[in-house]
């Protein structure tokens, strides 16, 4: 796959990337649903109305990524479950 590539309105529910250069792709209104990035380059690329849930991110980059209105539960980056940092944050935040 090239960098820069384009993704809309695609279902690639349980889609595997693996070695792959995604730098500044674009993932519009795309079902990305238990899709696992494995050793992928990912710096610049966007996410935006996608559904990440149950996603797997193992030893990619994220530099400058951008996530706008996208299903991220059970997202998990290198072992982290990002819905469960959220809350903690939202929790931390709510107390202060």
């Amino acid at each position: 796959m090239s960098e820069g590539k384009r993704f809309d309105d695609e279902q690639l529910r349980g889609a595997r990337f693996h070695k792959c250069g995604l730098a500044q792709a674009e993932f519009e209104d795309v079902d990305l649903a238990d899709s696992r990035f494995t050793n992928v380059n990912l710096r610049g690329a966007s996410f935006t109305n996608a559904n990440l849930q149950g996603g797997k991110l193992t030893n990619v980059n994220l530099a400058n990524v951008s996530i706008d209105d996208a299903n991220i539960s059970g997202l998990k980056i290198h072992g982290w479950n990002i819905a469960d940092l959220i809350k903690e944050a939202q929790q931390r935040k709510g107390s202060s």
